[in-house]
């Protein structure tokens, strides 16, 4: 991968509202037992800002395993929420022919407020024989 992409911005993703039907659907999926809207719910929006951020850099789906991921709120998500989120590349190093790529997404409300971050470490293969380009 390019180290040109370290501390590039990629294009926002959104808006993405938030519904009591998706956050519902979401709890049950998760097996969430909390009140509100789960803190990992966000992700329906990361990773079509992840999706994004692949077919930018040509990168494939199929050889991306997600590392790692963390969000720090600075306040709540609520059912009404009209998110967005943008992604930049922190950092990126090679590891045993893999490209290991740190992220973080600022996910803002409608009025441009941070609503959280989320911090996420892809691992994306290299080519095979197979599939070598």
């Amino acid at each position: 991968m390019d180290p040109a992409i370290v501390d590039r911005t990629f294009a926002p993703v959104g808006p993405y509202v938030v519904s009591a039907a998706k956050v519902a659907e979401f709890a049950t999926a998760t097996q969430w037992r909390g009140a509100g809207v789960p803190p990992t719910f966000p992700i329906l929006l990361l990773n079509d800002a992840m999706l994004a951020f692949l077919a930018d850099v040509g990168a494939s789906l199929e050889r991306i395993v997600h590392g790692e991921q963390r969000f720090a709120y600075q306040r709540p998500i609520v059912v009404g929420d009209e998110l967005t989120a943008t992604l930049r590349v922190a950092s990126l190093r090679a590891l045993g022919g893999a490209d290991v790529i740190g992220t973080v997404s600022t996910i803002t409300d409608a009025s441009g407020q941070v609503v959280c971050e989320a911090k996420a470490t892809l691992v994306h293969s290299g080519a095979t024989e197979e599939g070598a380009a």
